[in-house]
């Protein structure tokens, strides 16, 4: 081994390599950490609370991994098997309706909303808390269809259950 490095010393270029890893070997033990990696699934999952005071939904008390098995998607398409068109579009579509269904219902939905694609025909489905008039509901119910149908050049169809109060959706406290 040393006729090796003794060899290797002639060279220029291994000289300062050697002297390279001697600065790496002259590393002090503060400087390396070596923790084991927290690799903890927390996305998704809420924190209890002391006091057992912050409610959930059945959607929420599921934890993610259960998505396919317990709960459900929140958008239902096919433009993510393989070699599909148009991934990025429909993905771009699906936030701007979500984005536009709570400017349009403001203070009004109790749920998430749940986006369904068949064919060219849009359904959207969610939860709406009864706060106005039937007439404003119905009004706000054409309104999002027609122009969500001219917007994304489909038919757009809403299917809404209204509730008393939010608080009925509570699945249980933590």
């Amino acid at each position: 081994m040393m006729l090796i490095l003794a060899k290797r010393a002639l060279n220029p270029r291994s000289v300062d390599a050697l002297s390279g890893f001697l600065r790496l070997a002259a590393i002090h033990k503060s400087d390396i950490h070596t923790t084991n990696v927290l690799a903890i699934k927390t996305a998704g999952r809420h924190k209890p609370t002391t006091k057992r005071d912050k409610p959930l939904t059945y959607e929420q008390a599921n934890k993610p991994d259960m998505i396919g098995v317990r709960k459900s998607w929140n958008t239902f398409n096919t433009s993510g098997l393989v070699d599909s068109i148009r991934c990025a579009e429909t993905a771009h579509e699906d936030i701007l309706i979500r984005k536009f269904i709570h400017g349009t219902w403001p203070k009004l939905l109790a749920s998430d909303v749940i986006i369904k694609r068949r064919g060219n025909q849009i359904v959207l489905n969610f939860m709406a808390v009864r706060m106005t008039s039937p007439m404003s509901i119905y009004f706000l119910i054409g309104y999002t269809e027609e122009i969500l149908s001219y917007m994304l050049k489909s038919v757009v169809k809403l299917e809404i259950q209204t509730i008393d109060d939010s608080n009925d959706l509570v699945y249980k406290y933590i």
